[in-house]
């Protein structure tokens, strides 16, 4: 099978240009109608490499998005969010669709160059989301992000003075954190499957630990744990964070330690091998994660079963 090797699209400018779409009024900045955009224009199975952020929402459009090993249509109202140097290509679908809707903004990093969204952006964990854990938006939700969108719209198109930029980053943090309240909202909705998630996490670190995984491989990463429950490492993160309150890698400490209290209690083998039985390096680095999380030492803890 041949292999096909990304496009990668540096400038939005570019992107237009792909799309079959004229110039951009602003290099930085682009908000796109899709009923624009021409998807003929697309090479079936060709990657694409974006160097911007893109922030979408689309319905219906006959078109898949393919992402890592997930695809996803767009039968319903959705959003979605690709930071720089994601990978993604689209599959057009045999059925003829001509109700196209939805929007695109583009925002390259050098308009956010010294503003407050220059770091801020890097802490909406979903940029980082594969394509099929998309926010799905309710029609209320959707209407909140049209107005702004809107607003973001009319800015563009006006004449740029001083006040263009700061007006623009305020509605864009606007419409990041309505994004964050809504997702907040879906891990709550969508209960039944990210309850799933979790026993298939808890399912694969029991397997991990309880087959000799650790002394051969170590602890596993938080992106082994996301890629066995098939889903991102931020969202897996960020659905755990909502259930439990605990992170991931915080999950991932917690088996180990449980492993531990029951290899101290039960058996005879000193503080040394069981740290190597459980993928610990060194000695000193489980006597510290241990400490932290039980408030006692090792040896300690041994103690008081004694």
């Amino acid at each position: 099978m041949e292999i096909k090797h990304p496009i990668r699209l540096k400038t939005i400018s570019e992107f237009h240009k792909f799309w079959g779409l004229p110039k951009p009024e602003n290099p930085l900045l682009s908000v796109i109608d899709y009923r624009h955009i021409n998807h003929s224009l697309s090479k079936p199975e060709q990657p694409v490499i974006l160097d911007f952020y893109s922030i979408t929402v689309k319905r219906d459009l006959g078109v898949k998005i393919i992402y890592g090993q997930q695809s996803f249509d767009f039968d319903e109202g959705i959003m979605f969010f690709m930071a720089p140097n994601q990978v993604f290509r689209i599959e057009k679908e045999e059925r003829n669709v001509t109700d196209h809707s939805g929007w695109i903004l583009l925002v390259h990093p050098d308009f956010l160059w010294n503003t407050s969204l220059a770091k801020g952006i890097k802490k909406y964990d979903f940029f980082q989301y594969a394509m099929h854990e998309a926010l799905f938006l309710s029609e209320k939700e959707e209407d909140i992000v049209a107005n702004v969108i809107k607003n973001v719209q009319q800015e563009y198109h006006s004449n740029i003075d001083g006040f263009s930029q700061n007006i623009i980053i305020s509605q864009l943090e606007t419409l990041l954190n309505y994004s964050e309240r809504f997702y907040q909202r879906q891990f709550i909705t969508r209960k039944i499957s990210n309850h799933k998630i979790l026993e298939k996490l808890e399912d694969v670190l029991t397997i991990y630990f309880n087959n000799g995984y650790l002394a051969e491989k170590g602890l596993p990463s938080v992106k082994f744990v996301a890629e066995q429950v098939n889903v991102s490492p931020s969202y897996l993160s960020g659905l755990l964070k909502h259930l439990t309150g605990k992170s991931t890698q915080q999950h991932i400490q917690e088996k180990v330690i449980e492993k531990a209290k029951e290899r101290l209690s039960t058996t005879e083998l000193s503080v040394a091998e069981i740290a190597y039985e459980l993928g610990f390096e060194h000695p000193q680095s489980f006597n510290k994660l241990f400490k932290i999380k039980t408030k006692l030492s090792p040896l300690e803890f041994r103690a008081s079963f004694n």
